[in-house]
């Protein structure tokens, strides 16, 4: 049975990754008659393989110990939970302006509502929560702190101080 609730949820967030892509394109095609301009053009490709690798990481360790609840699945479960809901209040609170790219449209005004009148960058907020709390709920423990750590040095190092440069185009 948790083997059929993983490759359920497994499937579910591949399903919900590609939607998230195909969202991110419409928007970057809006954003971009818009007069937008791209950042980090250059990282954005180490993202990509990163949770590529952390799919199939996820699967191979899953597989090689046979998919296990961890003993305290349902508080990895409530972090899951928490990063759903933020990610989707991100993303309605940025609307048409929500990307998987830093896309800066000048002389726009800063987006201010939802979540972001409370952190700087929440949908990262969302996405070490997933990286984190999904593998651990299956008890995948390697995948769990490695991609944390991996995703954490490109966050801090790269994304986040590109993405702060561009927003100070909007103040």
């Amino acid at each position: 049975m948790v083997a059929v609730g993983f490759y359920l949820l497994l499937g579910c967030l591949v399903c919900q990754r590609l939607g998230e892509l195909l969202l991110a394109r419409r928007n970057r095609t809006w954003l971009l008659k818009q007069g937008a301009k791209e950042f980090g053009k250059r990282h954005y490709p180490l993202f990509f393989l990163l949770h590529i690798a952390w799919f199939s990481c996820l699967l191979s360790e899953s597989l090689y110990n046979g998919p296990t609840l961890h003993s305290f699945w349902y508080i990895w479960g409530v972090g899951l939970a928490v990063a759903q809901v933020l990610r989707y209040w991100c993303m309605g609170s940025l609307g048409r302006y929500w990307n998987t790219r830093i896309l800066i449209v000048p002389g726009a005004a800063r987006i201010r509502r939802g979540p972001y009148r409370y952190v700087p960058h929440p949908n990262y907020v969302a996405v070490c929560l997933e990286l984190f709390c999904i593998p651990m709920i299956f008890d995948a423990m390697v995948t769990a702190l490695l991609f944390s750590l991996l995703n954490l040095i490109l966050l801090v190092g790269v994304r986040v101080p590109t993405e702060n440069k561009a927003l100070r185009l909007l103040q």
